[in-house]
């Protein structure tokens, strides 16, 4: 007797016109970007006044000297010292802190470690500027505002809430085998998670911590509402009074460029390094 085969169905193939569609406006977005962000890096090398009167020219390309003047004439060496400090002391603080609390709500089980979840991935959703007032005058009291040291502790406080909540989804989607095994052999869970937890997540935490590090870099908003002081900016805030400062002097197009490159390129640079990493660990974080 002849078995009877049957061809197994194939996936992916025979997409729609709507899928092909997404598709093309996802690579012409991403084109879109990486064309204006090529332009701003051009334009930052040119002379300010052939800028816009000759969008499209290389004409007058290799003007370096607008990095320079940008740097002299912004206070970026003090903004960015601030910056680095700020924003690495933040993002491993914030891990240190959230790595623990998300592995105890993955691993609980329980309705309490449910709710606090909930807790947590509510808080992602509030809006910084709902609350801003309130935290104000909480950091006034307690004398915090126009400090390095408040603005770090906000940094990590209003990040936490989505740092708990990626890496509980990550831990979540470990293996419990292998925890289990430990503590057949007498591992207690603080140790389970020091030493088996923890090296299984690195991709996780990795991720955290990068994503938290282009977040705090970029951030503004906070920085401005509670720094005043000129030392203690952060370089999006020196990018801003570098641009009134040209405002009122006539502005120098080429250096306002070549200040927003010296912003975005060291976030980018680490993107580009390690963004399938990135990628990689939101994936496994997402599915069990």
């Amino acid at each position: 007797m002849r078995k009877s085969s049957s061809s197994p169905t194939r996936v992916g193939h025979g997409h729609g016109p709507l899928y092909r569609g997404g598709v093309g406006l996802v690579w012409l977005l991403a084109v879109f970007n990486v064309g204006v962000l090529a332009w701003m890096g051009v334009a930052a090398l040119r002379e300010h006044t052939a800028i816009f009167s000759q969008p499209w020219s290389l004409s007058t390309f290799g003007q370096f000297g607008n990095f320079a003047k940008a740097w002299s004439d912004s206070g970026f060496g003090a903004a960015a010292l601030n910056t680095v400090v700020l924003v690495a002391g933040s993002a491993v603080v914030l891990v240190a802190i959230s790595a623990p609390a998300a592995y105890a709500l993955a691993r609980s089980g329980t309705r309490i470690s449910g709710a606090v979840a909930l807790f947590f991935a509510l808080g992602i959703g509030i809006p910084v500027q709902v609350i801003v007032i309130p935290l104000f005058v909480m950091m006034e009291n307690i004398g915090l505002v126009n400090s390095l040291t408040g603005l770090f502790v906000l940094y990590v406080a209003l990040s936490l809430p989505f740092t708990v909540f990626l890496l509980t989804a990550f831990f979540g989607s470990l293996p419990e085998e292998v925890e289990e095994a430990a503590a057949i052999d007498g591992a207690g869970p603080l140790r389970t998670f020091v030493q088996i937890s923890l090296p299984l997540a690195r991709g996780g935490l990795i991720t955290a911590l990068i994503l938290n590090a282009i977040g705090l870099w970029n951030e503004t908003f906070i920085a401005l509402v509670f720094i005043q002081d000129t030392e203690l900016q952060t370089l999006p805030l020196a990018l801003l009074g570098f641009m009134q400062t040209q405002q009122y002097s006539g502005a120098d197009y080429g250096a306002l460029f070549a200040g927003v490159c010296i912003l975005v390129l060291p976030m980018l640079a680490l993107y580009v390094w390690l963004g399938r990493r990135i990628v990689e660990g939101m994936t496994l974080g997402a599915v069990k």
